[in-house]
């Protein structure tokens, strides 16, 4: 009965908490909206948006610290888990000031905005901030940042990927919050119709799904995966999982990248074959073919669970697993996320170090409520092997999601990013789109590579 009532629990909290992601509508990673959405770099141009930030907003001092959050339904109950945490077994003083900004493109804005006019003045202590952008606004404005170095954490206790994010020339800058590791999760009973079980698609190659996910399609009428066309992150997440990228060196590296050609023609092929459904839009990614029951199994970030869970008939029919790779064996791939950073502004850095060093750093009971209440899912390896962790979750046949993929995300390849992510993205998605309607794969790679070295101004 414990099981039972805390799986409720946790899915009604992950519901509520449905595509945190971050950016637009494309796609999701730790926003109200789809995770790796952006397809450019948000713009804030002072020019057009003189208005600073209200006074209330800059550092607090004291025994309290500002935050600039996104998403009330996900990572700002974290942060008030954190705050309740530290309240409770550091300081009964100690206050947290979350000032709510309506997406994450507008804590992106607020630092652009305080960066080229050189007045730090008006940013809080910490702010929320996508792991795909930090890097670059720490290049861009190196100033509007703090280093957290000197922080009691144990680095290693997170997994290299999600850290490779917040360190940039071997400085950390910021403390991991949320998990974006990819999860494989199938129908189970219609693989069972099939003839399959979840143990049959754990490690296995592409082509093998592939061939399973014909069967599939025409025994039930279901498609074995889906993606948005446009937003099309199975590239990305693919080829993670083989431990390459789609740069080199800073550069586009597209068309003499074996492994990612190979992807690139196992998605035709998928798309072809009705193994895999790439959807118009967003939208009828989450609300027709997940929602809308015309799929047999979903990869994405952790994220998508809630869309999954939306879908109450199929509670107890759903389980998860690592992603196939291209010449089998288990893959892991991370697609979303953000993390917590202290702003050169910040009047009291010690308090902010030693508060989300403690919280976010490691404890256990500030990660259990985010869970609870929120559906954010650790970073932080030892924190995810806790009780609440380790409870079967009924919508997945009461099997420990939640432990599973902290520890699936211990293992992601840590690989070269870059600020062009969604770039190349748009425009990799484009060549797969139409190469499955009969244009020359290869020649829609070498396009999308010229279009990408110019959008990037190589």
């Amino acid at each position: 009965m414990k099981k039972k009532l805390l799986s409720l629990v946790l899915v009604g909290a992950m519901s509520t908490a449905m595509l945190a992601g971050c950016g637009n509508s494309s796609a999701p990673a730790t926003d109200t909206q789809a995770p790796a959405a952006d397809t450019q770099a948000p713009a804030a141009d002072p020019a057009n948006d003189t208005q600073a930030p209200a006074a209330d907003n800059a550092s607090a001092g004291g025994n309290t610290l500002s935050v600039y959050a996104w998403d009330p339904s996900f990572n700002i109950p974290a942060l008030k888990a954190a705050e309740a945490d530290y309240k409770a077994n550091v300081d009964d003083t100690f206050s947290l000031n979350i000032i709510e900004q309506s997406q994450s493109s507008d804590v992106e804005q607020a630092i652009t905005l305080a960066g080229s006019s050189g007045d730090y003045s008006q940013l809080p202590d910490i702010v929320l901030f996508q792991d795909h952008w930090i890097q670059k606004y720490v290049s861009d404005y190196p100033d509007a940042w703090m280093s957290v170095d000197d922080a009691e954490v144990d680095w290693s206790d997170f997994g290299a990927e999600k850290l490779s994010y917040s360190t940039v020339n071997g400085v950390h800058y910021g403390f991991p919050v949320d998990n974006g590791t990819v999860v494989m999760a199938y129908r189970v009973d219609i693989l069972e119709e099939c003839g399959y079980s979840i143990d049959d698609m754990k490690g296995i190659s592409w082509d093998d799904f592939i061939k399973i996910g014909e069967e599939v399609y025409a025994k039930t009428g279901k498609y074995l995966l889906s993606m948005d066309g446009d937003g099309n992150d199975l590239i990305y997440m693919m080829l993670q999982a083989e431990g390459g990228s789609q740069f080199k060196d800073g550069k586009p590296y597209i068309t003499e990248n074996a492994p990612l050609v190979s992807v690139c023609e196992k998605i035709v092929e998928m798309s072809q074959k009705n193994v895999c459904y790439l959807a118009n839009d967003w939208s009828d990614y989450t609300d027709q073919t997940i929602q809308g029951d015309m799929v047999a199994g979903v990869m994405n970030g952790n994220w998508i669970i809630p869309t999954i869970q939306n879908v109450p008939e199929n509670s107890g029919k759903w389980e998860i697993t690592t992603m196939p790779t291209l010449n089998g064996g288990e893959g892991y791939a991370s697609n979303g996320g953000s993390s917590l950073y202290v702003t050169s502004n910040c009047q009291n850095p010690d308090l902010a170090k030693k508060f989300l060093a403690y919280t976010f750093g490691g404890s256990s009971e500030t990660y259990d409520a985010a869970l609870r209440d929120g559906g954010v899912i650790t970073c932080c390896i030892s924190a995810g092997t806790s009780d609440v962790y380790n409870e079967g979750v009924a919508y997945f046949n009461d099997t420990p999601i939640y432990a599973q993929i902290v520890e699936m995300g211990s293992h992601v390849n840590v690989i070269e990013q870059n600020d062009a992510h969604y770039t190349a993205r748009t425009h990799m998605a484009a060549a797969i789109m139409n190469a499955i309607q009969g244009a020359d794969l290869m020649t829609e790679l070498k396009t999308a590579e010229e279009n990408i070295n110019f959008a990037m101004g190589n």
